[in-house]
């Protein structure tokens, strides 16, 4: 695997080095589109509408449009927004673990500690299971600012987006509000069913049945030799597009943390 993010997780003074990887992959085959009539492979132009120019995408802006006025940003415009180059993992709260709905979680993330020695990693991944607690927390990356959780699996401590609160959209289904009655029976026959399915969680016995088929078949077609020159057909493919930190005494930092945390509450008190 290869590091999609280095930097470090914050909380008060305690800094711990970590690099990132991404926790998944998706095993769909990918295609590409042909012509049915010779094989050739049909690709995607840039063009531009006003001078009917094809561009390339080092040349493309983004642009915002709203009531018939258009904004556009350019690369440095984004560059020089605040958290474009923000390389912390701020954790801003320690929750309980039972407090994060799973509808809120996106992307998983691996973090690997880094530095000259694991310690303050280690710290934090103990701390977290001693607690039952998961740390929210505010990143940056690909320049979009985001919200996560750190959680503890096995000995990694993985990083997981979140959406914002205000992407989450509120429904208002009129069956979920029904006065149909359920009698005692239903529901013991509903629950007697749920029974004679259940079991521990398996991850393994299961399998993506259509992606194997179609596996299969794609190497039918090419042990029975129906198959295109690739490099003649499709053409040239389109290019495509450490430093150790210091790591802090930590029992140095936790005490300075808890001292300044203390320090807040009693002046806001």
């Amino acid at each position: 695997m290869r590091a999609i993010w280095t930097g470090s997780i914050t909380f008060g003074l305690v800094n711990v080095p970590v690099k990132a990887y991404g926790a998944t992959e998706d095993h769909d085959i990918s295609f590409h589109q042909v012509h049915d009539k010779d094989g050739g492979r049909i690709r995607y132009q840039r063009r531009c509408e006003v001078c009917g120019e094809e561009v390339e995408y080092k040349h493309i802006d983004k642009a915002y449009e709203e009531d018939g006025d258009t904004v556009v940003l350019d690369k440095e415009d984004f560059n020089a927004l605040p958290e474009a180059e923000n390389n912390e993992i701020e954790v801003v709260q320690f929750v309980p673990n039972d407090q994060i709905d799973p509808i809120l979680l996106e992307k998983s993330y691996y973090l690997e500690p880094e530095g000259k020695t694991p310690k303050s990693y280690l710290l934090l991944r103990e701390t977290l299971k001693k607690t039952d607690r998961t740390a929210v927390v505010q990143f940056a990356l690909r320049q979009k600012t985001r919200l996560g959780v750190l959680r503890v699996s096995g000995k990694v401590l993985i990083l997981q987006g979140m959406i914002w609160p205000d992407e989450l959209r509120a429904v208002d289904f009129a069956g979920t509000k029904s006065r149909a009655k359920i009698s005692d029976k239903e529901l013991d026959l509903s629950a007697q069913l749920v029974e004679s399915y259940a079991s521990d969680f398996t991850p393994q016995e299961f399998e993506d049945d259509y992606q194997i088929e179609l596996r299969k078949l794609i190497d039918a077609k090419l042990a029975q030799g129906d198959t295109l020159d690739t490099e003649t057909t499709f053409g040239e493919k389109p290019s495509g597009e450490e430093e150790d930190a210091d790591v802090v005494d930590l029992m140095e930092a936790l005490k300075a943390s808890l001292d300044r945390k203390r320090g807040g509450k009693k002046k806001g008190a």
